[in-house]
């Protein structure tokens, strides 16, 4: 088995808090898996971490056998849960600009994604709802082959009719050797797409398994066993 994502001894402090706490992980190509916790259980920076903008105060960590960079980023397909995108510009020139920086980028993919969700690609950004924002960056990180895809919240402002769709196309539009990991609370809604579960508090693993797993031994879902766990 080849691992995208390799960390040892992980950790991450902000001003004497630990943000993550001596974290070892191996995590396999060719997963989808679902990063849980509470707020503050260090989902967003581990993600960050894995995208190079964070630097971990402590410990390895290796994307594709590479520390996180320059080459990494060429690979990883990251969606931050806010709005990364300008606001002035509308969603054509948006794709010209992936398509001009990401040499994986398929902008016919893109096109056709607008079109299923009957988007109009000459609408400017800031004229959009909240929800179609996040769909637009949705359809723009999925429409790259990369190897690693890093979602953090990705169906958070969308409706519950999107939300189907939304995770269709996340798993119609990736390259089934690449990785997906997905931060969400919204766990009965992508439960069913998950390979894999790892569960984050206060900055450490307290649990890492696949939803299989879940299913068959413990005989619950990944949703009971979360409200369990964390006693949501």
């Amino acid at each position: 088995m080849t691992y995208i994502i390799e960390c040892s001894n992980l950790t991450k402090k902000f001003k004497g808090k630990t943000a993550l706490n001596s974290i070892d992980l191996k995590i396999p190509r060719g997963r989808i898996v679902g990063l849980l916790g509470p707020n503050g259980s260090g989902k967003t920076t581990f993600i960050k971490i894995c995208n190079s903008l964070l630097t971990p105060t402590k410990g390895e960590i290796f994307i594709d056998g590479k520390e996180p960079g320059k080459e990494t980023k060429a690979i990883v397909s990251y969606l931050p849960e806010g709005n990364y995108l300008n606001d002035w510009m509308n969603v054509r020139a948006i794709i010209g600009l992936f398509n001009d920086f990401y040499k994986d980028f398929d902008s016919k993919k893109a096109y056709q994604l607008l079109k299923d969700l009957n988007i109009n690609p000459n609408d400017k950004f800031k004229n959009m709802s909240k929800g179609t924002k996040e769909k637009v960056q949705l359809i723009l990180v999925m429409s790259r082959d990369a190897q690693l895809y890093l979602l953090d919240e990705p169906i958070g402002g969308v409706d519950p009719a999107a939300r189907d769709y939304i995770l269709d196309t996340i798993l119609k539009n990736y390259n089934e050797k690449a990785t997906i990991i997905l931060s969400t609370h919204l766990i009965s809604d992508i439960e069913r797409i998950l390979d894999d579960i790892i569960f984050l508090k206060n900055g450490e693993i307290i649990m890492s398994n696949t939803v299989d797993d879940i299913r068959e031994k413990q005989g619950k879902s990944v949703d009971s066993l979360f409200r369990e766990v964390f006693k949501c």
